[in-house]
């Protein structure tokens, strides 16, 4: 925490739970925590989150919870599910968050592996998906709820409610001193060493592994970035990340109570984005994929708009793009660029941000994967402080980060403060940091190979510094390859290009030791689904529309633009697309295409579509797939398909490929 904040990271503050006591003591009346239910937004203070943890943990103390005991938190952004990290916290124990949205067997996976007795959870479904799991799940003792609709006639021999368990402590802190002064010697028996939550990798690579962070290490992370972003308690945020990314736990749980800052957490997923505009928020983060949603969004009404419209935005949207950028970072600009760029403000840029819920905004971040440069220009251009960090679950989330007025869109920063980042021999991107992790839970082997013997953490991603120290993340290293020519292959690079385009949801790019580079593509069945209406185009089914010749068409030209734009960079020139197929789904967590955050598993993919793949590369113009998948109730069903292949349009190299530069 900064000087300007009254108090931080003293020795006295070195836990979550000290910092909630002395936020409780310096800005009692100040908001700490919004929710909105049943359409009314409900506001806590610290001085009423301090209590209600208090009286959670005395609650959970009742019921067995012992220091370094694990707890499992499943469920959306509520905020006593917050609460329930910070009541785990206070008695010593280690929350384990897990995403809401996992399968029963996924669930499971992790509460077996972390050794969780007890669960804290949001609502029927998962305790429905805990309680099908009872076999897996033997040292399961209690399970503890947030919502009460539809358990009322459970066995409630293991069941608890949050709300009971509140109020019964509430009564015994009422007749009995000793209770509140045995919770504040919990407190108190804390220390910056404890491990303060674990938080499950997302498996992009492999098997999910429990990640170990320490209180004292959050919070020195933490409070480096607070300082750094100027965040104080009149901030907002809107905490819609999922409980178990490193993102919501670093960006909204350890900020705000280093910052005081207040927390707002959405009536519900669907209704997030109406949330946004009512919150308003000053800091944001999103992953690069809310980014491309919205963008969808926008385009699609664009299209729906009439003619002149449709001109205003599109010559001011150019406008922006030219001069948007240099004006936001304060560089120099002519006097009658920066008239047309405030016109356009006045009549496009401010009302769009005030449209998405973006007008208060000091600071925005985006991290989670690469986000492509136009994707990330376009944003920014509008006059959004829109930044870069990059970061993994075992740094605590920041390795980079950008400085106000000091941001590309290809690059992602500098080192945060205090973090050490080096390049090592093979091009893999290794740091230490203030919140690295301390181990992967029962897993000593695998810590010992994340880690160099000199104490650094091995990333797994190839990047490069520039001349003025900025990190440019090329692509995971174990991605990162080659034609047979020798060009450069970086897949990450190619697909967020492709995914710059609204009509192109996913994309899965192939090519290591390969006579070219090959992609498949999900189209985004809003974007399209719109494009199609507009266009008299019929269709029953995504299949059915991701298979149509003018669809194809339309994505031909999307593909001819990135191999464009490929011609002209030094590095990807040799690796334009050559071939591309639709695939006849979408690419599903529930199907193991993707992880919890939404990442491909390019390997995965590439298994289970192989016969695709052979097809791309052995000029086939179509091939026959089935593919099983799961439906949203658990059942399983096949999806066979008929898919095309097309030939995409290459363009001749501006510049010589790295491959001939070198030789």
């Amino acid at each position: 925490m900064n000087a300007s904040n009254g108090f931080g990271p003293r020795p006295g503050n070195d836990t979550f739970p000290k910092l909630l006591r002395a936020n409780a003591q310096v800005r009692a009346k100040r908001p700490a925590m919004r929710c909105k239910d049943r359409g009314i937004w409900q506001t806590w203070t610290w001085e009423d989150v301090y209590e209600n943890v208090s009286l959670f943990a005395y609650g959970l103390k009742a019921l067995g919870v012992a220091r370094g005991d694990k707890i499992a938190i499943a469920g959306a952004n509520r905020p006593r599910l917050y609460w329930a990290i910070c009541a785990a916290q206070m008695l010593g124990a280690v929350p384990v968050p897990v995403y809401a949205d996992a399968v029963a067997s996924e669930l499971a996976y992790v509460l077996q592996n972390a050794d969780v007795r007890i669960a804290i959870v949001q609502d029927q479904e998962q305790v429905d998906k805990l309680l099908g799991e009872s076999e897996q799940l033997g040292q399961l003792q209690q399970i503890v709820y947030d919502e009460e609709r539809g358990l009322e006639d459970y066995d409630h021999t293991r069941l608890h409610a949050i709300s009971a368990l509140i109020a019964e402590s509430r009564d015994i802190f009422a007749g009995e001193p000793g209770a509140r002064a045995a919770i504040e010697a919990e407190i108190d028996a804390g220390g910056g060493g404890d491990i303060s939550i674990m938080l499950y990798t997302s498996g992009t690579t492999g098997r999910s592994k429990g990640v170990m962070l320490s209180a004292g290490g959050c919070i020195s992370a933490a409070t480096d970035t607070v300082a750094f972003d100027k965040l104080t308690e009149a901030d907002e945020t809107l905490a819609y990340l999922p409980l178990a990314w490193v993102g919501d736990h670093y960006l909204n749980y350890a900020q705000s109570f280093v910052a005081g800052f207040c927390m707002a957490c959405p009536e519900s997923a669907e209704t997030a984005q109406q949330d946004l505009r009512e919150i308003g928020p000053t800091f944001y983060f999103a992953p690069p994929r809310v980014f491309e949603s919205l963008l969808t969004r926008v385009m699609i009404r664009m299209e729906d708009a009439s003619a002149p419209k449709r001109w205003l935005f599109r010559h001011f949207i150019d406008v922006a793009r030219q001069w948007g950028e240099k004006i936001l970072n304060g560089k120099q600009v002519p006097l009658h660029a920066r008239l047309h760029y405030g016109l356009g403000k006045i009549l496009i840029y401010a009302p769009l941000l005030n449209v998405l819920g973006f007008s208060r905004i000091r600071v925005a971040y985006t991290a989670g994967e690469a986000i492509g440069s136009d994707l990330f220009s376009f944003y920014r251009s509008l006059g959004m402080n829109l930044k870069q960090l990059y970061g993994q679950t075992e740094a605590f989330l920041y390795v980079t980060c950008q400085k106000d007025g000091d941001i590309r869109s290809e690059t992602v920063g500098p080192p945060a403060p205090n973090v050490d980042i080096r390049i090592a021999d093979s091009g893999e991107v290794q740091f230490r940091s203030p919140g690295m992790f301390v181990a992967y839970y029962k897993e000593d082997a695998k810590t010992a190979e994340a880690m160099t013997q000199d104490g650094y953490v091995k990333t797994g991603d190839a990047g490069i510094f520039d001349t003025d120290g900025h990190l440019r993340i090329i692509d995971r290293a174990a991605d990162v390859g080659k034609l047979d020519d020798g060009s450069l292959f970086a897949p990450k690079y190619i697909e967020n290009k492709l995914k710059f385009f609204p009509n192109i949801k996913e994309a899965v790019g192939f090519g290591h030791d390969r006579a070219f580079v090959a992609a498949m593509l999900n189209i985004d069945l809003t974007a399209v689904g719109n494009w199609a209406e507009r266009n008299n185009i019929s269709y029953g089914s995504y299949q059915e529309l991701a298979g149509h010749p003018q669809v194809y068409e339309m994505i031909a030209d999307h593909v001819a633009s990135v191999n464009e734009s490929l011609s002209r960079d030094r590095f990807m020139a040799g690796a334009q697309i050559r071939r591309f197929l639709i695939l006849h789904k979408e690419l599903d967590a529930d199907d193991g295409e993707l992880t919890r955050t939404q990442k491909v598993r390019r390997s995965f993919v590439g298994e289970r579509y192989a016969p695709l793949v052979e097809a791309l590369y052995n000029g086939s113009e179509e091939a026959d797939i089935s593919t099983e998948v799961t439906f949203e109730d658990g059942r399983k069903g096949v999806i066979a398909a008929r898919v095309k292949i097309r030939d995409a349009r290459t363009f001749a190299v501006e510049a010589a490929p790295v491959a001939e530069q070198v030789a």
